[in-house]
């Protein structure tokens, strides 16, 4: 490391001097070091746009490792498309990314921009936070990510950088913590080349400055960071613990076809699922598996039962078996779903 770098730690703190060498040894790091991503090489504010949403509540490993950025730029590779698209079809090819009402305000937000705005999307950071679905993050990331404006894009990682290079001693997820986060990442945004700024941030705090391990040998601003302990840092208010919860539902095959419920939720809305009982009801039904899986903080633990041709209630619908695949179902269901082939060779 440089004796300039060095000597940064005895001056007012560099992260407020756009002109210190600390930039340049970030850019620089960035440069040697970035990942690949597709949205990387793209100014597209749709495909740029897209990839934010899909990272909100998603791991990089599963947005690309298991195809879902690439699946969907192919199903709906603009704003016209997606916008002509019905509500059925965005779910089934989000399906497996969980928290759907991402899905849905990306629907929203394509036919604002088609039909309100002339497919034109906007360029300026309170114009595109006026959009469904994005927060003063995701307006951020865009306007910095896709027309290069000078404005901070506070994530997860940034703001865990930021806390741990201030010091910062108070809760982060409090108004006040906010404030001081979002101040400090908007000072040290410069007049140029936000894009890159931002993204070296991110990767920062992704690869060097994680929750759980700190490589500060590493870290390219290790000479500006003012905490002694960053493993303590963030401050946050601790997590509720987790909930468990029993779910009660039917596979019941009938001449080919399954019975299943239409969900009226806010969550998962219009999306199919297998028909949910009383589990008090089926003491007497046979019950064919057991399945855990979590859904923010709750532990599920559903219980399958086989059911011979009940009657399908309200919301409730038979299909065909070529249909199921087309149909918009969360990734619990559809892998419960891989039960039918035992259930049909006993009906035969």
């Amino acid at each position: 490391m440089s004796q300039e770098l060095k000597s940064l730690k005895s001056t007012i703190h560099p992260m407020l001097d756009r002109s210190e060498p600390f930039r340049r040894s970030l850019l620089n790091w960035f440069h040697a070091n970035a990942k690949d991503y597709p949205w990387r090489t793209t100014k597209d504010p749709y495909e740029i746009l897209v990839s934010e949403m899909m990272l909100q509540q998603t791991q990089v490993v599963t947005v690309l490792g298991r195809g879902y950025y690439r699946r969907w730029l192919e199903s709906f590779p603009d704003f016209n498309s997606l916008a002509a698209a019905d509500e059925s079809e965005v779910l089934r090819v989000w399906e497996g990314l969980g928290y759907y009402s991402r899905a849905r305000n990306l629907h929203k937000l394509a036919k604002v921009v088609v039909h309100e705005l002339g497919n034109q999307f906007p360029s300026e950071v309170v114009e595109i936070e006026s959009l469904p679905g994005i927060g003063k993050y995701t307006a951020g990331a865009i306007a910095s990510f896709a027309f290069n404006s000078s404005v901070p894009a506070v994530d997860a990682n940034i703001a865990r950088v930021i806390v741990r290079i201030f010091d910062f001693q108070e809760r982060m997820d409090t108004s006040y913590g906010q404030k001081k986060i979002w101040g400090w990442a908007n000072d040290m945004v410069p007049s140029s080349g936000a894009r890159a700024w931002n993204s070296a941030l991110m990767e920062l705090g992704q690869t060097l400055c994680k929750p759980r391990v700190v490589l500060c040998d590493e870290c390219p601003l290790s000479a500006c960071c003012q905490s002694s302990q960053p493993l303590d840092l963030p401050i946050k208010k601790s997590k509720p613990q987790m909930t468990s919860i029993d779910e009660h539902v039917i596979l019941a095959v009938s001449k080919s076809k399954v019975l299943l419920e239409q969900e009226k939720g806010r969550r998962r809305h219009g999306m199919w699922k297998l028909p949910a009982r009383d589990g008090k009801d089926l003491k007497e039904t046979k019950l064919l598996s057991k399945q855990k899986y979590g859904i923010t903080r709750y532990k599920m633990t559903m219980h399958i039962y086989q059911s011979d041709n009940p009657c399908a209630r309200e919301n409730e619908q038979w299909f065909k078996m070529n249909e199921l695949q087309s149909l918009p179902m969360p990734s619990p269901y559809r892998r419960a779903l891989k039960l039918i082939n035992e259930v049909s060779a006993q009906e035969n």
